[in-house]
């Protein structure tokens, strides 16, 4: 089975979110996995501005690609190739396209022309794969990015006998963005005005509901989010075209790299430790504290939070309470970046309390890990969440999170005041400031008691396995199978 990956993100070469974690991981897992694929798996992403090539990668490949902006209608892509870990790595290598600022949009908004660049990124995989003349099985498409691959699987390649007759599996990492594409811009696909009439509608294309048409099969990120996403709340619209997909959506829960995620040997940790032996967690903490300018030797409850600076993942419910979380004597870390106005009140409460909040306003991988490892209790208030992977990380590293009753977090997280001996965290439902608090003043109450009880919970968190080689590659493999029955039999009808 040859199965090749097309995403827009892949950690740790291009990452702004889950995605590029997932693929990641999922990409190496498959491979350790028995019955796996046949080689390594193919990883396609653009090779953006800000992805460092290492020295030893090299060209692999020049290919034509049909382009509706190049010359003669062709534009000739290199195709970068990269040791990753575990996969090969494949660099689309369009500066036109990529060698810009950020990976979908500026301070302005989204790159006009994103149809266009992700559709010539789409176009260069295939292009690329046919030739090489060897057959793929598979097409592993990740969001509205890799979307375009499925619509040009069956109007350009449909005869064709290395790409024609793969298989096409679409995750759904975030059902909010869609790569909406009016009826005047389809022409930078690549496509005719006829063809959004048979992907989608007269007004245009949706990327990610085509894409959904189109796949065999269709799977997001957890069993909890596909619920959820049939669901007007939280299906974003596309709810019907995942109620009709019936059988053929489904969800898989996440899993975890745990030879990245290991606080035994995290390097960047000030002392390692692991279930058995959790005495380094105290040093971690005091190493945290001291980096961000707070008192370590004050035993209060402290809190960390990462993630992207967006409604989706709650910042603003943190924000809303974080002046009654002071006065109760909580000290929050807080790191990400994004809306400069959801990090407006965790800069004011940190020029008011210094030695109490602390904003880190970039993405910084090594006070992540810091963090996870040395807080006491990790947030996650998000609105909505295919799956997450901030809560997985902070039980293995022995942290209890704190999360809303929605999507994966529910699917991961067991209240421990709800499941007496079973839980691992704490979960709220109301997405308020008010329900956080009351989440947050019993997390600080299960650890001012202490004793056996909050060891056992703390021990139950470690305790954990996401790993993804046990939990969920298994279940992706499957569901590879069985889209390929469905496009065989497809073909045979």
């Amino acid at each position: 089975m040859r199965v090749v990956f097309i995403a827009s993100e892949c950690e740790p070469w291009a990452k702004s979110g889950g995605l590029g974690d997932v693929v990641d991981a999922l990409a190496r897992a498959l491979g350790q996995v028995g019955d796996g694929p046949d080689g390594p798996v193919d990883v396609f992403i653009p090779r953006y501005r800000s992805v460092a090539v290492p020295a030893e990668a090299k060209v692999g490949r020049t290919v034509a690609v049909p382009d509706p902006r190049g010359r003669r209608g062709t534009t000739k892509v290199d195709i970068v190739e990269v040791a990753g870990n575990g996969y090969r790595l494949r660099l689309v290598d369009a500066p036109a396209a990529f060698d810009r600022d950020g990976y979908y949009g500026d301070r302005d908004g989204d790159y006009p022309d994103n149809a266009w660049r992700f559709g010539l990124f789409c176009r260069t995989v295939l292009e690329t794969l046919r030739s090489e003349d060897r057959p793929v099985d598979l097409l592993s498409l990740h969001d509205w990015h890799a979307s375009p691959a499925a619509i040009f699987r069956d109007r350009f390649y449909a005869d064709d006998r290395v790409v024609g007759r793969a298989a096409v599996v679409l995750t759904l990492h975030n059902l909010a963005y869609h790569g909406w594409t009016p009826l005047i811009e389809v022409d930078q696909l690549g496509l005719a005005e006829r063809d959004a009439l048979r992907f989608w509608d007269a007004a245009g294309i949706d990327l990610l509901g085509a894409g959904i048409r189109t796949a065999e099969v269709v799977n997001t990120v957890s069993p909890g989010f596909a619920r959820e996403a049939l669901t007007p709340a939280f299906g974003m619209g596309l709810e019907g075209l995942l109620h009709e997909k019936g059988s053929r959506f489904v969800g898989i829960l996440n899993g975890l790299d745990t030879d990245l995620w290991d606080p035994a040997r995290d390097r960047v940790l000030a002392a390692p430790y692991d279930r058995s032996d959790r005495t380094g967690k105290a040093l971690c903490r005091a190493d945290l504290l001291e980096r961000n300018g707070f008192d370590p030797d004050d035993v209060g409850p402290v809190l960390g939070a990462i993630g992207r600076l967006d409604p989706q993942k709650g910042f603003d419910i943190l924000g809303g309470a974080l002046e009654r979380l002071v006065k109760r004597g909580v000290r929050v870390i807080v790191q990400g970046s994004g809306d400069p106005s959801l990090a407006d009140p965790f800069r004011r409460a940190a020029r008011r309390h210094p030695r109490r909040v602390a904003l880190i306003e970039r993405f910084d991988r090594e006070m992540a890990r810091r963090i996870y490892a040395g807080v006491d209790f990790f947030v996650m208030p998000s609105r909505f969440e295919p799956c997450g992977q901030g809560q997985m990380i902070s039980l293995r590293y022995g942290t209890p999170p704190i999360v809303r009753r929605t999507g994966g977090l529910a699917d991961t997280v067991i209240d421990a005041d709800e499941r007496e001996g079973q839980g691992t965290g704490f979960v709220f439902d109301a997405a308020t400031p008010r329900a956080l608090a009351g989440a947050v003043d019993r997390a600080i109450a299960w650890r001012a008691a202490g004793g056996g009880r909050w060891a056992h919970l703390l021990d139950r968190a470690m305790a954990v396995d996401f790993d993804w080689r046990s939990s969920s590659a298994p279940h992706y493999l499957e569901l590879f199978g069985r889209a390929m029955e469905i496009r065989a039999e497809a073909a045979r009808a």
